[in-house]
């Protein structure tokens, strides 16, 4: 079957796959963009599953400065040899994730990691903000565990939209190198500073200027 290369270039910049791996869901899909989409997310998930109990001790710990030192990002992200933390693609990886930090700035790695108290007071208020509707509790129940969705979307980094391509998450991103490396690779841990953090000072978004500067990128 004859795959049109334009095809195949918009679904590497939208699924963050492979050249070969997108070439070959659009050849095993028929040509259909959609459904080859869809093949990739679910053949990342699968392979990311089967390498996730591996053990992942290398990798690298990257600092990233932004805006001439006004943001800092620490990052940690594991794999499985020393080879492979030594390959730009890692590399690349590694800085374009502590780059999305500075930008998004998520308060927890994943849903998992997520403060109790801070889940729990968000939960509490969307109930009691959902009972104002007067509908039936399973309704708000289920109303509820959709926003909480989107709360962990927001908020946790492995959900959020990447920002050098948001048709995809920041983990479709690390699902689609564990594919391609074929290693387990793991974020293990973050941490980001943003200058005069905590003290008063003059009203501004850094993160929407930082996310704003990559955009022009």
């Amino acid at each position: 079957m004859n795959i049109n290369a334009s095809d195949v270039k918009n679904l590497r910049e939208k699924t963050g796959a492979g050249m070969m791996d997108c070439k070959k869901a659009l050849a095993e899909c028929g040509g259909d963009f959609d459904k080859a989409m869809e093949h990739l997310r679910k053949k990342g998930m699968a392979d990311a599953a089967k390498k996730a109990g591996r053990i992942a001790s290398e990798g690298l710990v990257h600092a990233y400065i932004h805006g001439g030192g006004r943001i800092g990002v620490l990052l940690e992200v594991n794999c499985e040899t020393d080879f492979v933390a030594r390959t730009e693609k890692f590399k690349e990886f590694v800085n374009n994730v502590s780059l999305h930090i500075a930008a998004a700035n998520p308060k927890w790695l994943n849903a998992e990691a997520a403060d109790t108290s801070a889940v729990e007071k968000e939960k509490n208020f969307l109930i009691e903000q959902a009972k104002e509707s007067g509908k039936p509790m399973q309704v708000i129940e289920k109303m509820v565990e959709g926003r909480m969705s989107k709360f962990f979307k927001e908020n946790c980094l492995v959900e959020q939209p990447f920002v050098k391509n948001p048709d995809i998450t920041v983990g479709d991103y690390l699902k689609a190198l564990v594919a391609e490396i074929g290693e387990n690779i793991q974020i293990r841990r973050y941490t980001r500073y943003e200058l005069g953090e905590g003290l008063e000072k003059r009203s501004n978004d850094l993160a929407a200027e930082v996310a704003a500067q990559i955009a022009k990128a």
